[in-house]
């Protein structure tokens, strides 16, 4: 019964490899045509000039053949009538033959001009293609492990698998037009030669088709791995992993893992490849038994006066030539299959289906109410319990909302919920009376000025950095200036040697790294770009300023604008108290709400933290 058991088993798996491979077989024209639906969409003159190109060099090759064997058909005869006739014909059939010889040089030097145009062309579109899909991905979207290892491995071989993929598309349709060439002159030795010829490459082909399949699938068992080992590369080599790499000593046991990982790809691949060479060796002892069964056959029917000397030189050549396309197509074909791996990939995430945003509004029902959470929760996928629960809370306009809490409670997911990088799962989020669901993105957006406590540091001038907080005035200098003013930046940006232009960070040439103080006082002056913002949302803001600085910027926080909301979350009791409402969460639900000095009075979960903060300071 075992034994029974494991020969269906082994049945199945081998009927699912052959459906495997019959799928593959079936995707190869659909490879082929989105590879020329690039090269077309990238490039339509050189997409036609390769086209024209590859005809000329799959039928200039028979015909030079051709050519070779009439001008050695009219030596022959010159040699022996001593005719003026028979010399000019040979030297005729000469010139022709040089004349396409020297055609095919230059189309072969032209298909290599035109490939390498089409590289950095078409490596480009591809990465714009990546790059403006992702410009419509949500939050969640880069928080999908999947779609980000993905993402890192389309960008990585951006570069280069498409053009392979579109030059051996090319080469593929080359050589099989030069084939069928050859094969139509060898019908008139004999249709059986022709047989042989493609019954000699049948079994090759077989076998690249399986190993392709072998290829195809070990790539995807490898994928997660592939993913962990760029990405410990990434941690050794990017400068804001380097000082705790350097202090913790991790530079070695990460550099071992990243060992470890890359040798057990490299065994699991040379596996793969030694056991396709070993094939692929195997079965090319065919080709040269035919070829040399081929040979027999042409000079025993050449010495039996049924074929020319020129005929058959022709007929050796175009068979030996043959055999040579045969198998350069079944090695384009091989190829394809792994190439095809990457554009399915590519195509999958190009077509992930992502929601259009629906709202369109840019006026809420209600001007003037604020901001209302009304009941909402949200769950991030795969937990096992809300981030937040059942959380209302109304922020009119003009008021200063403070969200307090131990780490994890839930203060930072609000702040998503409330700029709808997140969507509630239930419960409703207002601003002047309409759902968030139902405004106009940008609209929405343009409303809201935030700085998170995981800010970016653009490797950009100083200038831009600021700028990057308002798009629409990202080069405007004016509001740089009064932006850096507001976010205390202004005075050691004015000390940089060269100002709002001096590049910031160390990645590229003369730039300059600033303190965490200094960065997060640029990522400040960043969210002060935005003065026509209802809502400032400051995300632990000041962590990384002295108490002075703090107590500056909350001094224009105070200073905003008579309806514009701000936002706070922060760790510090003396910037908290400064709201007219405090917050307080606890494992993403409200447990406190109301002003500093009601929530001392309450005596409850905010007066304990208070109270301990202060004993901190005596």
């Amino acid at each position: 019964m075992e034994a029974a058991g494991t020969a269906a088993a082994g049945s199945r798996r081998a009927a699912r490899e052959r459906v495997g491979a019959l799928e593959r077989v079936g995707l190869l024209p659909i490879s082929m045509r989105r590879a020329v639906a690039l090269v077309w969409t990238t490039s339509r003159p050189l997409a036609l000039s390769l086209a024209f190109i590859t005809l000329v060099c799959g039928i200039l090759p028979a015909a030079a053949a051709w050519l070779a064997m009439r001008m050695m058909d009219a030596v022959l005869a010159a040699s022996q009538t001593h005719s003026e006739a028979s010399r000019a014909l040979a030297l005729w059939y000469l010139c022709a033959e040089t004349g396409v010889m020297a055609v095919l040089a230059a189309a072969q030097r032209a298909q290599t001009v035109a490939e390498s145009m089409l590289r950095a062309q078409l490596s480009q579109r591809v990465q714009v293609m990546i790059l403006e899909k992702t410009l419509r991905l949500e939050l969640p979207h880069f928080e999908d492990s999947d779609l980000h290892n993905q993402l890192n491995l389309l960008m990585g071989q951006a570069a280069s698998r498409p053009y392979q993929l579109v030059t051996r598309t090319f080469e593929l349709v080359r050589n099989t037009l030069s084939l069928l060439m050859f094969g139509g002159l060898l019908l008139h030795f004999s249709p059986w030669i022709v047989v042989v010829l493609v019954a000699a490459a049948v079994p090759a082909f077989v076998s690249e088709s399986w190993f392709a399949g072998r290829a195809f699938q070990l790539y995807r068992r490898q994928l997660p791995f592939i993913g962990l080992k760029q990405y410990l590369q990434t941690v050794l080599t990017r400068e804001d992993h380097a000082k705790e790499i350097l202090l913790f000593q991790l530079g070695r046991r990460l550099l071992d893992k990243f060992t470890s990982i890359s040798e057990r790809l490299i065994s699991e691949e040379h596996d793969l490849v030694l056991r396709r060479g070993a094939w692929g060796w195997l079965l090319s002892l065919l080709s040269v038994l035919a070829f040399l069964g081929a040979c027999v056959w042409i000079v025993y029917e050449t010495m039996g006066g049924r074929s020319t000397m020129g005929e058959m030189t022709m007929y050796l050549l175009i068979f030996k030539q043959g055999q040579a396309s045969a198998m350069a197509s079944l090695h384009c074909v091989s190829r394809l299959h792994e190439d095809n791996l990457y554009l399915a990939e590519l195509y999958k995430f190009l077509d992930h289906p992502i929601a259009e945003p629906q709202g369109g509004v840019t006026l809420g029902a209600h001007p003037g109410d604020g901001i209302r959470f009304q009941n909402v929760s949200f769950t991030y996928p795969d937990a096992e319990r809300a981030a937040v629960f059942g959380v209302s809370l109304h922020l009119r306009p003009g008021e200063k909302l403070a969200l307090v809490g131990e780490n994890g409670s839930g203060k930072t997911t609000l702040i998503k919920l409330m700029t709808r990088l997140y969507r509630p799962q239930s419960g409703q989020i207002l601003l002047d009376g309409t759902d968030l669901r139902d405004w106009d993105l940008c609209v929405l957006r343009r409303r809201i000025g935030v700085i998170f406590q995981d800010y970016v540091r653009y490797q950009m001038a100083v200038g831009e950095n600021v700028g990057a907080g308002d798009e629409p005035h990202f080069d405007d200098e004016a509001r740089w200036r009064e932006a850096a003013r507001m976010g205390l930046a202004a005075p050691f940006i004015e000390r940089l040697p060269s100002a709002y232009q001096t590049r910031l960070g160390t990645w590229f040439e003369e730039g300059v790294e600033l303190s965490g103080g200094q960065w997060q006082k640029i990522a400040l002056s960043r969210a002060f770009m935005r003065r026509d913002a209802d809502v400032m949302v400051l995300d632990e803001p000041t962590a990384a300023m002295d108490a002075a600085a703090e107590a500056a910027v909350f001094q224009h926080v105070r200073q905003m604008a008579p309806h514009q909301m701000a936002v706070l979350i922060s760790h510090r009791f003396s910037t908290v108290r400064m709201a007219e409402q405090i917050v307080v969460l606890q494992e993403g639900r409200v447990i406190e709400h109301g002003s500093h000095e009601a929530l001392l009075d309450r005596n409850g979960h905010y007066a304990h933290l208070f109270r301990l903060q202060a004993e901190g300071y005596r």
